[in-house]
């Protein structure tokens, strides 16, 4: 029978991450204007190998990394409409219908989970993303929150760096 050491056993401090200390990096766009985002998902592909009269299941090729949802504040100035839809134009021109190379609208994306004291504690990087839908909102006479935009990423693969 294992026996687990005393201080493993009792209560122990210990600092839960907490999901409003974090910091996205994407180029072009201020950290503070990034208001909510997921973090990264991923989901497997499942093999079965019938043996003899058994099935043995063995995890397959990543099936899909799910994209990152984000919503940002979009102040007066500096307009986060515009800094969105330059980011866009990277994607596609609509006046000019000319669309652009990967490595122009591709950006490698930094999220970090913070402690307390601000340090780094967590650090994702989302290679390869790129906006795959975005939505400016909607206004309302009746309604005086602030102006979001919600931003869909997709992306190539995430990395943990610690």
């Amino acid at each position: 029978m294992a026996v687990l050491p005393e201080n493993e056993l009792f209560y122990t401090e210990f600092e839960p991450k907490r999901k409003n200390q974090f910091a996205f990096f994407i180029e072009g766009i201020p950290t503070y204007m990034i208001r909510e985002a997921s973090r990264p998902e991923i989901d497997f592909n499942t093999l079965t190998l019938p043996h003899i009269n058994i099935n043995r299941r063995l995890k397959g090729k990543v099936q899909e990394y799910s994209d990152i949802s984000l919503t940002l504040y979009d102040p007066i100035s500096p307009s986060g409409s515009q800094i969105v839809m330059e980011w866009v134009r990277l994607h596609h021109e609509a006046v000019t219908g000319r669309d652009s190379y990967a490595d122009l609208y591709k950006k490698d994306v930094t999220y970090n989970t913070l402690d307390p004291t601000g340090a780094f504690v967590e650090e994702w990087t989302l290679k390869g993303a790129f906006i795959s839908n975005v939505s400016f909102g909607d206004v309302s006479w009746d309604d005086d929150a602030e102006h979001t935009i919600e931003l869909t990423l997709t992306y190539d693969y995430p990395v943990m760096q610690f």
